[in-house]
């Protein structure tokens, strides 16, 4: 394990920009691997982008149908053998359930054993939240993630995210947004605690920097409020004073919020002119309707009731924005409940942070064409419990 201290060490010694060529230095010189790069999934999570590709020439590789991309996929290592050649090694760069890219490391033969591969895919694990800490004071990590510009709209709602996929013995949670470069107001976030998780789920009107404006000002305010101790219904209230006192009425942003016992599933939930929410349990789909309040910001000093929410171990909840259960076939015809249900049915042996982009995937198929007009965001939750 001296050689896994030593590469440690390297990782949290480096400069931030100089993860990359830190661990491609550590991996060299202690494990004798002939090559070494770094990918990182792009915001639409379709291709990993490399590190390297300026003073490397590393190119994309697709997360379906390629070796890191399995890798990425299942989280697990993959050993790619070339035929009489050397081991490639793919290892999931991941931080609490939050899927970053794939190390892959080239090894020489038969340095591929169990053991080994077990001190690299800790490496990676290290290499995963030096990364998350960099990104504070670099852009390499952030620049290498886009395969094709953002806008500013978009730009802004990346930076407002708490991840794309989160997890914990109680819980495991993944999203997405589409279209990933160009999103306007659609939102998520989520804050855990020992014994709490708090989740948000928002759809925001308008479109470019000002559906972008909106959000950053409705999900700020839940976070103030939130940090402030204060009971869900609450935060809704402060929120929906900080957008009407701004706008006064011409715009307002619809959220559902959920307040969960970790300990016992029950809920909390505020109901603000929210997305869609469908449950699988049992092996059954169905939607899931609460008693519709008032949009944040629409009118002066609204109060807010909540309700109670029971979610079991072994439920999913799939929480979609209008962009999904609205969007319209070629035809006219919404994709509504029933071909969701369809999606969340055919989906239900994927992860938690696999599920959005899949459905995502299928809702392309319906809309007919691949960019939609409406921002589409769909949040997965597989509850546990303890």
């Amino acid at each position: 394990m001296n050689r896994f201290v030593t590469a440690e060490r390297a990782l949290r010694t480096a400069a931030p920009h100089a993860l990359f060529d830190a661990v491609r230095g550590v991996l060299t010189k202690e494990y004798a691997a002939r090559s070494v790069e770094l990918y990182l999934a792009d915001y639409g999570l379709t291709v990993l982008q490399p590190v390297s590709a300026a003073s490397h020439g590393a190119e994309p590789v697709s997360v379906h149908g390629s070796a890191a991309g399995r890798a990425f996929g299942a989280q697990e290592p993959f050993v790619e053998v070339v035929h009489e050649g050397p081991a490639r090694v793919h290892l999931p760069v991941t931080v609490r359930g939050d899927r970053l890219g794939v190390l892959s490391v080239t090894l020489p033969d038969g340095e591929a054993e169990p053991g080994r591969l077990d001190e690299l895919a800790e490496i990676a694990e290290v290499l995963g939240h030096e990364i998350v800490v960099a990104e504070r004071d670099t852009d390499v990590y952030l620049r290498a993630r886009r395969k094709d510009r953002l806008t500013l709209a978009a730009e802004m709602q990346w930076q407002l995210l708490p991840g794309r996929a989160c997890s914990r013995p109680e819980y495991e949670l993944g999203a997405q947004l589409e279209p990933a470069y160009a999103i306007h107001g659609d939102n998520f976030d989520w804050s855990a605690t020992a014994d709490r998780l708090m989740l948000y789920v928002t759809n925001g009107m308008g479109e470019g920097i000002e559906a972008a404006l909106l959000t950053n000002l409705a999900i700020n305010a839940l976070r103030n409020a939130r940090r402030a101790g204060i009971a869900i219904d609450d935060q809704a209230a402060l929120a929906d004073q900080a957008v009407y006192a701004h706008y006064q009425g011409r715009c307002y942003l619809s959220v559902l919020m959920f307040d969960f016992d970790l300990a016992t599933g029950r809920a909390k939930v505020v109901d603000a002119g929210s997305p869609q929410l469908l449950r699988l349990r049992d092996g059954s789909v169905e939607p899931v309707a609460f008693e519709a309040q008032l949009p944040l910001g629409m009118f002066e000093e609204t109060d807010y009731v909540p309700q109670d929410f029971q979610v079991q171990p072994g439920d999913r909840l799939v929480f979609v924005s209008d962009g999904v259960h609205a969007v319209a076939s070629p035809k006219g015809e919404a994709y509504g409940d029933t071909a969701l249900a369809r999606a969340i049915t055919s989906t239900r042996l994927l992860p938690a942070a696999e599920v959005p982009r899949a459905i995502l995937r299928e809702l392309t198929g319906h809309r007919g064409r691949s960019v939609p007009d409406d921002d589409a965001l769909v949040v997965c939750l597989d509850w546990h419990g303890r």
